[in-house]
Parts: C-alpha cells; structure tokens; sequence
C-alpha cells in the first residue's frame, strides 16, 4: 500500500469505498453453496465456530454470513497499516475486526499482537461467536496455514470450518497471495469442510500436523469451488 493511501483520511474514505462495492457486488453475485448444511448445522448448534479461508479469499467473505444465517462474526486481522485498510473495510459490511496475527509457531506471543488476538479471539469465541481466520496471512507464504488455527481450536474447545471461495469473472492483484476482486453479477461457489474438532489437550508438537493437513483440505475445498464454475 502506498504511502498516500496510508493516511488516515485517506485510507477512511478508500475503506468506505471498497466497503460499498463490495457490499453491492456480492450481493449481485449468483452464489451456489456446497454442503451448506455444514455451516447451518454447526451454527443451529449454538457455541462458538472459527471459519478458515485463504487470505486471497478475503474479499468474498462477507458473503459466508447472509443475515438468514445469523451468525455474529468477527475477522482475525493483522495489525500492519494495509491490516488496518482492510479492518475498516470489513468493518463497514458489518463484519469487525479482532486485531492480530495468526502465530506461525505454537506460542502466539511470536506474531505481532498474537498474545491479545488470542485472548480476544477466546473470549468472542467463548461467548458463542463466530471468528474468520485467514490462516496464511498477513504476508504468506500462500496457502500455507500457521499453527494458530489449530491452536485456537484446542484452547477454545470450537470446531473448524474451511470455506473454499471462487469467485469468475474476477480480477486477480499482482499481490502475494493473487488476492480476488469479484466483480458484479459474476457467479460464486462455496464449498465447506468440517467440521473439525481439536482435543484441548493435543500437545503442541502436534499442531504442526494438523495445521498442513488443513492447509490441505483448505485448498482441495477452494479448487473444488474453482470447479463448480467450470
């Protein structure tokens, strides 16, 4: 992001554009849902969920949570000034923003801001809501998750849902993850994992293991929803 387009009246006023494109954009896009009943039923369920997709996703996930659903639901979200771009833009489709990164080892303290995401992340979590999670941001690598998804899960005794999002025609950025932009009356798919329950009491050595065998899954579920478009 630009120096520019990090100042503060600036970036407020690019955030409540993007954040009015894209609430008219998705709700012009013909949605078909995979294994829909995954999300109703883990949500019908009541307690709190953690929701995974790809950081490339981002954009599309306000659509997960269409007001017949009723899930309230907050985004993990990174403390960097482009993170803050991005919290004000959510924010403003009704979709607010927990500030922090994803720990990419087992103790959280190692992601800026991880040890207060976690706390907050558990107690929402705790209190019977819904948290979003892009597992391989901010910076990447790509479809490689960290380990704080599974972490989280175990702590917070929530199980895990992976949405695989796709979204034709689109624009692809230039961006490291090839962020999509959807673009009005375009078609979407989504296509749903899970859910996945982790053992509070896994040891940590083990969130390695889990965290790849998500990252798997998780890019399976958003190829199949690049499929169901064709």
């Amino acid at each position: 992001m630009s120096r520019l387009s990090r100042n503060p009246r600036v970036q407020s006023l690019l955030s409540r554009l993007l954040s009015a494109y894209l609430r008219w954009t998705l709700s012009t896009i013909r949605w078909r849902w995979s294994e829909r009943e995954i999300p109703e039923t883990v949500w019908a369920a009541g307690g709190g969920v953690i929701v995974c997709f790809w950081h490339s996703r981002l954009l599309m996930a306000p659509a997960i949570w269409p007001a017949a659903l009723g899930q309230d639901a907050r985004i993990l979200v990174s403390l960097s000034p482009d993170g803050e771009f991005i919290a004000k833009a959510m924010e403003g489709l009704g979709f607010p923003a927990i500030r922090g990164s994803s720990a990419k080892k087992s103790d959280p303290a190692k992601a800026k801001g991880g040890a207060a995401a976690v706390r907050d992340g558990l107690k929402w979590l705790r209190g019977g809501g819904a948290l979003a999670i892009t597992p391989d941001g901010p910076r990447g690598p790509a479809e490689v998750m960290a380990e704080g998804p599974p972490m989280l899960a175990g702590m917070g005794d929530a199980p895990v849902l992976l949405a695989g999002m796709a979204c034709k025609p689109c624009l692809r950025m230039k961006s490291w993850d090839r962020a999509v932009i959807p673009l009005p009356f375009a078609r979407g798919a989504i296509v749903w994992d899970g859910p996945i329950r982790v053992d509070p009491k896994t040891p940590a050595t083990a969130l390695a293991m889990l965290s790849r065998d998500w990252s798997t899954r998780l890019s399976a579920a958003t190829q199949a929803a690049e499929a169901a478009l064709g």
